[in-house]
């Protein structure tokens, strides 16, 4: 207890609950960025202050602290962060790319995000950065950090989302349909791209399906270290979906398995998508189709080389799981119909 404590009980006392968040927020922000500095005391001891207050009060009225401060969590969310690319394709296919003010550092698309404030990688976002910009919603994925606990600590609302799926990107649009307003929207949005995708299949269904080998990892320059789709990942589903069999589609192997270039010649496949290069800016992927074409032309012991069913990957539509996962089956399907089979 010091000095100040009856003064700043009289203050919570007559506070409105909207500018006790806005304090609390502000004050565990600073602790945050500050942890270690000793000057940081008098700061932390109002904060326990305060957050001792909000756990009373909270109590009394049967709800948690953290839900006290984010009371307007009902309302329509108009402030809205993504941290991840297929979190803000699905924002923005479901109409709500007004309201996102914030992005993470690789979403590209659509265009209009380039003017967006960035709020660090899908794997770990910035939590100060995302503070700073005041959101009522932050869209986050599913992982291996502590996002959700600081944006809650801090007073900020959030939903976490699974990528890596096909039906995980029906679950991600619905989840954050529900959370913005918008369940409708995301109801029919899903039903229009199963049926979309279930006709790209019928179509298929009816022609012969060619061995598919897709490569979205290698050393830089070479046909070497390479990291290919597995049937369990999403690229894995999109093969079925567009009429291809996966020859590396077993149950043993891990989601991307790696591969040499010996096991891509006994595994003999009609078509290689390579998608390695989906890492650079569209720019620099361009600029290097020719070379990276170049280098699978050497290898003319492969049927693929021979038949010119080496198709290289520019739109990251293909390794982003969201809704222009219609446009990459499309592109598959148009590739697999014409291939030539052994």
């Amino acid at each position: 207890m010091t000095r100040r404590t009856p003064m700043l009980v009289a203050f919570l006392c007559a506070t409105p609950w909207a500018t006790l968040a806005a304090v609390l927020r502000q004050l565990r922000l600073e602790s945050l960025r500050r942890r270690d500095d000793v000057s940081t005391q008098s700061t932390r001891s109002t904060l326990r202050i305060l957050e001792v207050f909000v756990l009373v009060v909270s109590a009394v009225s049967a709800v948690s602290a953290l839900n006290v401060i984010s009371s307007a969590a009902t309302d329509p969310p108009m402030r809205i962060v993504s941290t991840s690319p297929s979190i803000t394709e699905s924002l923005y296919a479901l109409g709500l790319g007004p309201r996102v003010v914030g992005v993470s550092n690789f979403c590209q698309y659509p265009a209009t995000v380039s003017g967006l404030a960035r709020v660090g990688s899908f794997l770990k976002p910035d939590v100060e950065l995302i503070a700073r910009l005041h959101p009522d919603l932050v869209v986050i994925n599913a992982g291996p950090n502590q996002t959700a606990q600081q944006l809650a600590t801090l007073g900020i609302r959030s939903i976490t989302v699974s990528p890596g799926s096909l039906s995980n990107v029906y679950t991600t649009i619905k989840t954050i349909g529900e959370a913005a307003g918008v369940p409708d929207r995301a109801e029919a949005l899903v039903a229009g791209l199963r049926q979309r995708l279930n006709r790209i299949r019928a179509s298929a269904a009816g022609g012969a399906s060619p061995k598919v080998l897709v490569i979205v990892g290698r050393r830089t320059g070479t046909l070497a270290d390479l990291v290919a789709v597995g049937g369990k990942s999403y690229l894995g589903e999109l093969i079925g979906v567009a009429g291809g069999t996966n020859v590396l589609d077993g149950d043993r192997l891990p989601e991307y398995p790696r591969i040499s270039m010996e096991t891509v010649i006994r595994l003999a496949p009609d078509v290689i998508v390579d998608a390695a290069d989906m890492g650079d800016a569209l720019e620099s992927r361009l600029r290097k189709q020719p070379a990276t074409l170049a280098m699978w032309r050497r290898e003319t012991g492969l049927a693929a080389v021979q038949h010119n069913e080496v198709h290289l990957v520019s739109s990251d539509a293909f390794l982003v799981p969201g809704p222009r996962v219609v446009e990459a089956s499309e592109t598959l399907a148009q590739w697999f119909r014409g291939a030539h089979l052994r």
